[in-house]
């Protein structure tokens, strides 16, 4: 009995807010955008991710790692989530669980294919999927310049095949037009968990 107390004081309190969604959907546009308005705030939190990812490649800021660094991180331990995808492998550092013990919110820039992962390492998740319309994507997807067309369809085609299961607790962002209009829906969804009420599901 005293274990299971002990164990259960030391669970996450906070939320995990994991974004997800296609390339070229604004993900890390609306977050930004979120953590603008929260500026100054100790108790809401981006993770920055490891990914075997240049530093100067472009797209979001992380922290770079060789294949040889990440393994090495990942095998000690470094990880409350990792996974493979397109060619890149990405982690969420295990840091991130004495914020959420905190009680603190917790931002991620997820995958919908490690939403599983996801869910087993933060007993409190919220899955915020971020989509857009076709077109939008395409065009977003041009004017970033790193693929061809080939490239870019299909990694639309992946990402088309990739919904999100009934079981995780989901909330949807259209980011088709402006970013102002999907920037104010999540930093309400935010708001919302900051202040102890449930995010209202789409």
């Amino acid at each position: 009995m005293a274990e299971n107390a002990r164990q259960a004081r030391t669970l996450p309190s906070g939320t995990l807010v994991a974004v997800v969604g296609p390339s070229g959907a604004g993900k890390d546009s609306l977050i930004q955008f979120a953590m603008g308005h929260f500026s100054g705030r100790d108790d809401i939190h981006v993770v920055q991710r490891v990914i075997t990812r240049a530093s100067d490649a472009g797209g979001e800021d992380h922290q770079a790692a060789s294949a040889t660094e990440f393994e090495t991180q990942r095998a000690a331990g470094g990880f409350a989530v990792n996974w493979d995808a397109h060619g890149l492998r990405y982690g969420i550092p295990s840091d991130v669980q004495d914020q959420l013990a905190k009680g603190h919110l917790v931002i991620a820039n997820g995958s919908r294919s490690a939403l599983d992962l996801f869910q087993r390492a933060f007993p409190s998740l919220l899955v915020v999927n971020v989509t857009a319309r076709p077109e939008v994507l395409v065009k977003r997807l041009e004017a970033r310049g790193r693929e061809s067309a080939a490239e870019i369809e299909a990694r639309l085609t992946r990402g088309g095949s990739l919904a999100i299961p009934a079981q995780y607790n989901c909330l949807t962002i259209d980011n088709s037009g402006p970013l102002e209009e999907g920037g104010r829906k999540l930093v309400e969804t935010l708001e919302a968990l900051l202040a102890g009420r449930p995010a209202q599901q789409s």
